[in-house]
């Protein structure tokens, strides 16, 4: 009798989607905050799952995490104390701290079980960054921790959050953006992924106009992330000051060679970090003008 197979069929969009084969469930737990489920799949490796929609999985998540930590943080030069909010997972934690201008991460993840999960069953991912004595992992509300900060006390702020729907809704508030302007230091950068936009033009539209109500200056970057379906990643981009984004594909290769990234990465290069700048018109035309 032939075996049954089983497909994790993904819910983001109602009328279209993806599937992974399911070799087998590895957990599920229903927390406080969501639905989360770790499946292993023969294409892409365990895969993390919230509430029926794909957030990462072994197979290419470096190219989100590597594009979301390292265009900030090389643009930025000399970032020390840099803030993430979500990335449960730890791979975004454990690639700012590969930065070794960095003195202080601190990861704010509202949902235990996630890390918890994820730790124990998706190790590769955070890796060493757990341990490192320049983490610090805070169990709570980000919108919390971001509100009670001290002013300038952040240099980069990273955003890893889920979609602007249920735990990641007030993630994408005029209050958030204007609070991490306030704790950022002068020429810091804030990053939040802002959906597809072939799929979600308007969470990109309307993020971005919030985040110019704050800072001078606001634009977006892409990724081709292969398991975030329907085009390009943009990955929104907020600062006071412009000549972060303006940097020469020479000037990106000379700080990242200093920062001993060149050949610890996947996808993101210094030509691919100044590309990511250049939008598609279709994506550039949901831009504030």
């Amino acid at each position: 009798m032939r075996d049954v197979e089983i497909w994790l069929n993904e819910t983001l969009y109602p009328t279209w989607g993806q599937r992974f084969l399911i070799g087998r469930e590895i957990a599920r737990e229903r927390s406080q905050y969501q639905d989360i489920a770790i499946v292993e799949t023969p294409s892409h490796g365990r895969v993390l799952v919230l509430d029926g929609v794909v957030q990462i999985t072994e197979m290419d998540e470096f190219v989100y995490q590597e594009m979301l930590v390292h265009v900030p943080l090389v643009a930025h030069g000399a970032a020390r104390r840099v803030l993430v909010i979500g990335a449960g997972d730890g791979g975004v934690l454990r690639r700012v701290l590969q930065h070794p201008s960095v003195e202080r991460a601190v990861m704010v993840e509202i949902d235990e079980a996630v890390v918890r999960l994820c730790r124990q069953h998706m190790p590769d991912i955070g890796g060493q960054a757990w341990d490192d004595p320049r983490a610090q992992v805070v169990i709570g509300d980000g919108i919390a921790f971001v509100r009670d900060a001290p002013a300038a006390s952040f240099d980069v702020i990273i955003v890893d959050s889920t979609d602007p729907v249920g735990v990641g809704e007030v993630l994408f508030t005029d209050s958030f953006y204007a609070d991490c302007a306030r704790i950022l230091t002068a020429g810091g950068v804030v990053v939040n992924q802002c959906g597809v936009p072939f799929m979600q033009a308007d969470e990109l539209r309307e993020t971005s106009l919030r985040r110019a109500r704050v800072f001078r200056d606001v634009t977006a970057y892409v990724a081709a992330v292969p398991t975030y379906v329907g085009g390009s990643m943009t990955l929104g981009w907020a600062s006071d000051d412009p000549g972060l984004r303006l940097l020469s594909v020479d000037e990106v290769a000379r700080r990242a060679e200093a920062a001993g990234l060149l050949g610890t990465t996947r996808y993101w290069t210094p030509a691919v970090h100044v590309a990511s700048f250049a939008l598609p018109a279709y994506i550039a035309a949901l831009m504030p003008r």
